[in-house]
């Protein structure tokens, strides 16, 4: 079961990376058009079954080879009530602030998934908010390569900026994903399983949300 589990996430990373490996120096432009073509309502979703398979998956890689890295965040906006293992908190209140903090600690990520509570205002806000700052970074990024190379260019005696610009302008591929049904829904399956949630407290979920 383990090593199917973890065949799925290193099946769905090699997707990923071979989908960025097909993607020209015009990716930050593309990017940049479904950034801004992202609404809340059309925020890409995964259920929380899935979820599981990952988190469970990476616990197992990290494992059999602690150097690897994770390749998966989960962003929790909620202040308390539990969390995800290994989740990252960024309350919504004060997301304006810690959003270049965010930016940095997910950089290297294939996968990154937001949640709220139930996933119906504030995740999808704080995902749609990390896709247009990222896209946002990325431009910026972009011009500063196209004026390194400008400024190569003009060197006389050797070509040092071709290739320069091109290699800065490449652009690290995420998948970012906003969990349905939010903590609440993760909760009421997994929340007794320490795998999978920490400081999760039984007694107030029992009236429900």
């Amino acid at each position: 079961m383990r090593r199917a589990v973890v065949g799925n996430l290193r099946q769905h990373i090699h997707f990923i990376s071979i989908s960025s490996r097909r993607i020209s120096t015009n990716s930050s432009s593309n990017s940049k058009r479904m950034a801004a073509a992202a609404t809340i309502a059309n925020l890409e979703r995964i259920s929380a079954d899935r979820l599981k398979d990952l988190v469970l998956a990476q616990a197992q890689q990290e494992i059999e080879n602690p150097k690897s890295g994770s390749k998966v965040a989960i962003v929790d906006v909620r202040d308390d009530g539990g969390h995800i293992k290994s989740s990252l908190h960024f309350p919504s209140g004060s997301l304006d602030a810690t959003m270049p903090t965010l930016l940095r600690q997910v950089a290297d990520k294939d996968i990154v998934v937001f949640h709220c509570a139930l996933s119906q205002q504030r995740g999808p806000g704080a995902a749609l908010r990390y896709l247009r700052e990222r896209e946002a970074q990325q431009a910026q990024r972009q011009a500063k390569a196209e004026g390194k190379g400008v400024a190569e260019g003009d060197k006389e005696d050797k070509g040092a900026g071709d290739g320069n610009a091109e290699t800065e302008l490449k652009v690290k591929q995420q998948k970012v994903y906003v969990l349905d049904r939010g903590f609440v829904g993760w909760q009421e399956v997994y929340g007794p399983d320490e795998r999978l949630t920490e400081a999760w407290r039984k007694e107030l979920w029992e009236e429900g949300y």
